[in-house]
């Protein structure tokens, strides 16, 4: 493997197509598309200030590295990352791509990130800014991971997440089989129209929670005080181990909690409008 130590490009597509290649603390100043089209890269102490620096790359590391603002859409249309303790500080990162692992990542401007990519496993990252992160993107394990940013995992398929504090308003949206277990979700208006989303020690808040869900099950969760008037149109299993301060018109199924401030099963209900709200003490 060939090594470049201690330079510096800039410009247009300076290491265009290289292959087999190991940068150690190199830095790509402004310009755009300094790795396009590279296989078997490895990125060591860099700094990437240009656009675009890795686009339709297979198979690379990048390891300590900083991604300043200005590297914003860094890494698109490309395979097999391995990316580690590394700060990222431009925005719309990972598009298009299949194969991203992430472990003690730091994405502090996350806005757009991670649309249309496959095969994604994080470990210990950390994002901010996080609007409409992992847009349409599948077969995600996450574990130990703090989110700020709203609108974030929608259209995802396939989810797994652990571990996790996740602040987002409008989170998992139009989703097909998420599991998420051990976490925290604050943010309203919380799953809906999702398919087959499970919850299992979860702790959740904000108004709205889990409406119009397809087969929601809830294992040993708590709903905070402001998870009012939840689970309107959905079909679900759900066991909470709290007070439920308001449900509404729930569908089918079955939901068990503490207690109810308040049951809402007006002539809006939808057919078959069977489900069984009961208390721990009824089952």
């Amino acid at each position: 493997m060939k090594e470049i130590i201690n330079k510096e490009f800039g410009g247009e597509r300076p290491l265009f197509a290289s292959r087999d290649l190991r940068l150690v603390n190199v830095t790509v100043h402004a310009g755009e598309s300094a790795l396009k089209e590279c296989a078997g890269i490895e990125a060591v102490d860099c700094r990437f200030e240009g656009k675009y620096p890795f686009w339709h790359v297979d198979r690379f590391k990048i390891t300590n590295c900083l991604f300043t603002e200005g590297a914003r859409a860094a890494l698109w249309y490309s395979r097999d990352l391995e990316m580690t303790d590394t700060l990222v500080e431009a925005p719309k990162m990972f598009r298009e791509m299949t194969g991203v692992a992430l472990t003690r990542v730091r994405i502090p401007d996350a806005q757009e990130a991670l649309w249309h990519c496959r095969d994604i496993r994080l470990r210990d990252v950390e994002v901010g800014r996080a609007d409409y992160l992992f847009m349409h993107s599948e077969n995600i394990d996450i574990d130990g991971y703090r989110q700020s940013g709203n609108y974030s995992f929608q259209y995802c398929k396939n989810v797994v997440i652990r571990n996790a504090v996740i602040n987002s308003k409008d989170a998992f949206w139009n989703t097909e089989d998420v599991t998420v277990y051990d976490s925290e979700i604050n943010g309203e208006y919380l799953g809906w129209h999702s398919r087959r989303l499970r919850l299992v020690n979860c702790r959740i808040s904000g108004t709205q929670p889990l409406c119009y869900c397809h087969d929601l099950v809830m294992e040993n969760c708590t709903i905070a005080p402001d998870g009012d008037l939840a689970f309107e149109e959905s079909s679900l299993d759900a066991v909470v181990n709290s007070v439920i301060t308001s449900v509404k018109n729930p569908v089918t199924g079955r939901i068990v909690a503490l207690g109810y401030g308040e049951i809402i099963l007006d002539e809006n209900i939808k057919a078959p409008a069977d489900c069984k709200i009961l208390t721990a003490d009824e089952i």
